[in-house]
């Protein structure tokens, strides 16, 4: 049975976060018992049907810097291997060490672990940052392209000739282009980014569905009491 945790991340001085939870949903895809890794042509095939646009399968490296997408919802499904991943805060300084492992981040946010077989779907303009990847390895775009789309005339044949290692994750978004935000930003436009009309594990019948509040249209009126409430 798929369990879904909802994380509700206050705007902070730096990321404007959003109104509507971040969802972490636990045992969603089976790992194979030989190589502890997902299948992930099955993860594109539940994605694609419920109109999440699939753009990339990264290795990740040991740490990369925080970041927020203020165009669109993401969807990053974790293949293999294991991270933290930091949500709901800024790095306050460009040195990794120090806003990996030492106290260059603001206050607050949280820390999940991240294992095969999860998905994290992530309103736009809440902050994350996956950092202490194992298996270790080196940032690597596994997938034909520049990691905004797989540029491939059969883009499910391209992931099946993916080869996993270390800590993969598969990244699928809603909404708009992608985009890397460290800090600042517009945050009522970015809370304004239109409800999915399908959850990408369970289509138009669940998950985000019921959990993320409005409908299509922008969140006013949540993005207008989360406003006031940094004030």
């Amino acid at each position: 049975m798929v369990e879904i945790k909802q994380y509700y991340l206050k705007p902070t001085d730096l990321v404007p976060n959003s109104p509507r939870p971040l969802l972490h949903y636990k045992n969603v895809f089976a790992r194979n018992p030989a190589t502890n890794h997902c299948d992930h042509t099955k993860v594109w095939n539940s994605f694609t049907k419920n109109d999440w646009d699939v753009q990339w399968i990264v290795r990740y490296g040991p740490t990369q810097l925080s970041h927020y997408h203020s165009q669109a919802h993401e969807c990053m499904a974790v293949l293999s291997g294991t991270a933290t991943i930091r949500f709901g805060v800024a790095d306050t300084s460009e040195d990794l060490e120090e806003n990996s492992w030492g106290s260059a981040w603001e206050e607050g946010g949280i820390e999940l672990v991240a294992e095969a077989g999860d998905i994290f779907v992530i309103p736009s303009g809440v902050s994350h940052k996956t950092y202490n990847t194992k298996p270790e390895a080196i940032f690597t775009l596994l997938t034909p392209g520049d990691g905004h789309g797989i540029e491939a005339d059969d883009p499910q044949k391209a992931l099946e000739e993916v080869e996993l290692s270390g800590f993969t994750m598969l990244g699928a978004y809603n909404g708009g282009k992608w985009d890397f935000i460290q800090n600042g930003g517009d945050y009522e436009n970015v809370w304004s980014v239109a409800k999915p009309e399908k959850d990408p594990v369970f289509g138009a019948s669940g998950g985000l569905l019921k959990l993320w509040r409005g409908s299509g249209a922008p969140v006013q009126e949540s993005s207008d009491k989360i406003a006031r409430a940094r004030l």
